[in-house]
């Protein structure tokens, strides 16, 4: 699956695509495969504050639990309900269907960030 162009990439695997103050967050197509079939998600409440690097979200699959790091530091202001009913949509569709969360983001500072041509590099250098 080809990595988007429009958004911004972590090293922890998470994609974060900004729309004003608005960042939508999910995992990338890497981390949906190194994971396997996802099979629930742990999704933080509406209102509660994120934190650029830390934990804010649990994602569990047939062979592990992971945490979910926030890109950018702000206010969760929508989460997609249809991946707790549904957690294979991350697999399916982990740019689209997939998405974890939106956040009000504070401020967007894509410094730690990567593009997509650098996320790809980085990771088929960890392999």
């Amino acid at each position: 699956m080809a990595t988007p162009t429009d958004r911004k990439y972590t090293k922890e695997h998470e994609w974060v695509k900004v729309d004003g103050d608005t960042a939508i967050v999910g995992i990338t197509d890497h981390a949906q495969e190194a994971l396997t079939d996802i099979v629930f998600v742990e999704l933080p409440e509406v209102g509660k504050k994120a934190e650029a690097g830390q934990p804010f979200c649990v994602i569990e699959s047939v062979k592990s639990v992971s945490d979910v790091f926030a890109p950018v530091t702000g206010e969760v202001t929508e989460v997609n309900s249809e991946i707790e009913s549904s957690p294979e949509l991350m697999n399916q569709s982990p740019y689209e269907k997939g998405w974890i969360v939106k956040i009000k983001a504070e401020s967007v500072d894509e410094s730690g960030l990567m593009s997509a041509e650098e996320y790809d590099k980085f990771v088929a250098e960890s392999h």
